[in-house]
């Protein structure tokens, strides 16, 4: 076993582990530690616990201090630095005529580094940029393009359901989200209405997927031979939630399909859930 702390450097961010270095640390109490990007003004958010080895990647660095008031003076000053390079990196965006849209910055404690971040439709060559922005501020810069996801995540804002963006307010990692999960809940198709903001597949179609996944593998699909009390037929309508099934019969083709539950039917052949050639391509891009 080995002891961890956990430690987050965004509000919503990806929680590392560090040594405590064999002091007792609160969650909530702001650590200083090394990263790859630099020194780093971190939150605690896992205090001292022993995790399993396997757990760990090794070797596993330890925090440098806890942050003294000082310390996190240097932070907030940071933090007020970080909005004047931010018109500066638009400015400089501006003045090279680049492409590209300003996202974000984020200096290193130590100040060793400045990340700039932002979006474009394509590859850009910043490589002028990033030296005009090395001449005025004097230390390391690293420019990296993000997605839309990861601008959403860093900008946040509301959603259609009206809450914040849960990739800003609480999801640590996106999830991998498919239009196959939107085939299986039934949902329709359209681009506006299982896209979020950003213009990917919503991340909350992830949340009761292995749900609708379970209920899947026990109700006949749409197109299924089913036997009834009334002979067999083929499940042209199917609700996961409530099992109710909607049977044409063959023994009367010309009626209005007849309503079973899941349960007192018996499969004879199941159906597939297929999405059509000209449905893919009207949701091509929205897994990006």
């Amino acid at each position: 076993m080995t002891e961890i702390i956990g430690v987050r450097f965004k509000d919503v961010g990806k929680i590392y582990y560090f040594s405590p270095a064999k002091k007792k640390i609160n969650a909530g109490d702001r650590v200083i530690v090394e990263t790859a990007r630099g020194v780093e003004c971190g939150t605690v958010v896992i205090p001292n616990k022993l995790v399993e080895d396997e757990k760990v990647v090794q070797p596993l660095r330890a925090i440098i201090r806890v942050a003294t008031q000082q310390d996190l003076q240097t932070e907030e000053k940071n933090r007020a630095k970080e909005a004047e390079i931010m018109e500066t990196f638009a400015r400089k965006i501006a003045e090279h005529k680049l492409d590209m849209n300003p996202i974000d910055v984020d200096c290193t404690f130590d100040g060793s580094k400045i990340l700039f971040y932002f979006t474009a439709e394509s590859r850009v060559d910043f490589r002028e940029l990033v030296k005009d922005l090395a001449s005025v501020y004097r230390t390391r810069i690293e420019l990296r393009q993000i997605g839309v996801r990861d601008e959403a995540k860093m900008l946040g804002g509301l959603g259609i359901c009206g809450r914040k963006f849960c990739c800003s307010s609480f999801l640590r990692e996106f999830q991998p989200v498919s239009i196959k999960m939107a085939k299986e809940q039934s949902l329709s198709l359209n681009p506006t209405k299982i896209s979020g903001t950003c213009g990917r597949l919503m991340c909350c179609l992830k949340y009761e997927q292995n749900c609708y996944e379970e209920l899947l593998s026990i109700t006949p699909k749409v197109g299924a031979l089913v036997e009834t009390a009334e002979g067999k037929g083929t499940v042209e309508e199917a609700n996961l939630l409530t099992g109710v099934l909607k049977v044409k019969l063959e023994k009367n083709p010309d009626a209005p399909p007849a309503a079973f539950s899941r349960d007192d039917v018996k499969l004879i052949r199941d159906g597939k859930i297929r999405i059509k050639r000209e449905e893919m391509q009207a949701l091509k891009g929205l897994e990006d």
